[in-house]
């Protein structure tokens, strides 16, 4: 891993992750060994400024369903974009409102808006690779039609793509906000941070949490004809893409500024669909998928996908702990979740959390909250969720 400055571009600072408390921090969150990365590099230097020092052509593919509402802000912020050509392709996957006519609306007033009307509807992934089709641009994002990108953000993440032409995904800080006015965005450029495919993929898996939203993401549309687009899964298509995409390139990151703004609201797909059993389900199965496809090494792949689904059975061994430790428990969700674990690892009891576990077991949901040897490690579970959250605001990890 390699952490730039743009103020310092032949010294550029020591990795912020250095001999400090975050890298003790990482360490011991992600549970690697001898440091954060193994085979980090040394650039040789970063450009001064946070723009590219060309025009790039970037494609934005804004898939869309009844999405009419939002649509014009997520296109508008495409279109606003400075230091870099835009060109946006909306597509309508056969919205039941009028997403299609505001659409075809923002084409007639500016001729960079592309629209792709699909006769039937086929879903987020179908519509997104509809889209990929007719990229024309050296990269792309894929903007859901209810995001926005922040100001600037395009020129700062194809600036870092373009210093390193090895890096495939560029991504940065999402802020998430609801209503229909969109925040303020940081735009100061703090660092960038540089790891290798496998680095990066390797601490995923440790893990196993996805630590991209979706907007916050540029590729570079190579290397995504090379890995190929979104595959079928119902929400965590986009994690298993950044994944693929970090095992055929490296990853860099935009430290400091928003990269893109994420409207969460009720009608959107994740908070009407998603929980957080079905949201470890379908984690396990972007790893299954990713590390089963027969594309990657045979032992890398196999080695990732043994440590991605450790890490899933334990967060699940350790939600099951935190709540008969907080009363509850002994019923069939909490029976779901380590059902769950023993189906992502041979011998669940061997997971850290498991020994926790049975003693809470053992004492019952009425007593465990007042045996200390519970209530400590709970608290510290706590504190390292909340210790996590904080790290993953500073790092992106």
């Amino acid at each position: 891993m390699s952490v730039l400055t743009p103020e310092s571009p032949t010294a550029p600072r020591p990795p912020r992750l250095g001999a400090g408390p975050w890298l003790r921090l990482a360490r011991r969150l992600s549970g690697a060994r001898g440091g954060l990365v193994s085979g980090a590099r040394t650039p040789t230097g970063a450009p001064t400024g946070v723009a590219p020092s060309r025009r790039p052509r970037v494609t934005v593919v804004v898939p869309c369903f009844d999405y009419a509402r939002h649509l014009p802000v997520a296109v508008g912020s495409a279109l606003d974009q400075q230091d870099v050509d835009v060109d946006v392709v909306v597509v309508d996957d056969a919205s039941t409102d009028d997403s299609l006519a505001v659409a075809r609306r923002l084409a007639a007033a500016d001729p960079r808006v592309t629209v792709v009307a699909r006769p039937v509807n086929g879903g987020p992934v179908a519509t997104f690779n509809e889209g990929l089709r007719h990229v024309r641009g050296e990269y792309l994002v894929r903007l859901d039609a209810d995001d926005a990108l922040t100001p600037g953000s395009l020129a700062r993440a194809t600036a870092l793509a373009d210093a390193f032409p090895e890096v495939g995904l560029v991504y940065g800080s999402p802020r998430h906000f609801s209503g229909d006015r969109l925040p303020p965005a940081r735009t100061r450029v703090r660092s960038w941070t540089v790891w290798s495919g496998p680095e990066w993929l390797d601490l995923r898996c440790r893990t196993g949490v996805n630590c991209i939203t979706s907007p916050e993401v540029l590729m570079r549309t190579s290397v995504v004809e090379q890995v190929g687009g979104q595959r079928d899964l119902d929400h965590t298509h986009d994690m298993e893409m950044w994944y693929r995409l970090a095992r055929a390139a490296d990853v860099g990151r935009v430290d400091g500024p928003d990269q893109a703004f994420h409207r969460e609201h009720p009608a959107s797909r994740s908070a009407r669909d998603v929980d957080v059993l079905t949201d470890l389900r379908e984690r396990a199965d972007a790893m299954t998928v990713l590390f089963t496809d027969g594309l990657g090494d045979p032992l890398q792949d196999a080695r990732l996908l043994a440590v991605a689904r450790a890490a899933l059975a334990e967060e699940a061994v350790a939600r099951v702990a935190q709540a008969v430790t907080r009363g509850w428990g002994g019923d069939a969700t909490t029976d779901a979740y380590l059902a769950f674990a023993a189906s992502q690892v041979d011998d669940p009891a061997a997971l850290p959390s498991a020994r926790r576990l049975a003693v809470a077991l053992r004492v019952g949901p009425r007593r465990a909250r007042f045996v200390p040897t519970l209530l400590l490690p709970a608290v510290g579970h706590r504190l390292a969720t909340e210790a996590r959250r904080l790290l993953w605001r500073r790092t992106g990890l």
